[in-house]
């Protein structure tokens, strides 16, 4: 089974709200400018409460990625210092 990132899930779930909501409004005898505005803020809206999963899981997704890069460059940093106390996994691995 293919994982999708919380990124893109949360996305489509945003189109997709858009989308219906605008299906919605078509109906209505209104300026087409008018309906594009009132779905944008209307699925805005919806999207707040409907995908609050799918935005907390992405908002951790990107933690954890800035937590990760943020480590990574400290080690990098430390490494081309000096500082590098703690061999590398590639050192860690050979005899």
């Amino acid at each position: 089974m293919v994982q999708v990132s919380a990124a893109v899930k949360y996305t489509l779930g945003r189109i997709g709200l858009f989308v219906a909501v605008l299906a919605g409004l078509w109906l209505v005898d209104m300026n087409v400018f008018l309906k594009l505005m009132l779905a944008l803020v209307f699925s805005a809206a919806l999207s707040f409460f409907l995908l609050r999963g799918w935005r907390d899981e992405m908002a951790g997704e990107m933690a954890s990625a800035a937590e990760r890069r943020r480590t990574e460059k400290e080690r990098l940093r430390a490494a081309l210092a000096g500082d590098d106390d703690q061999p590398d996994e590639a050192e860690r691995q050979q005899p």
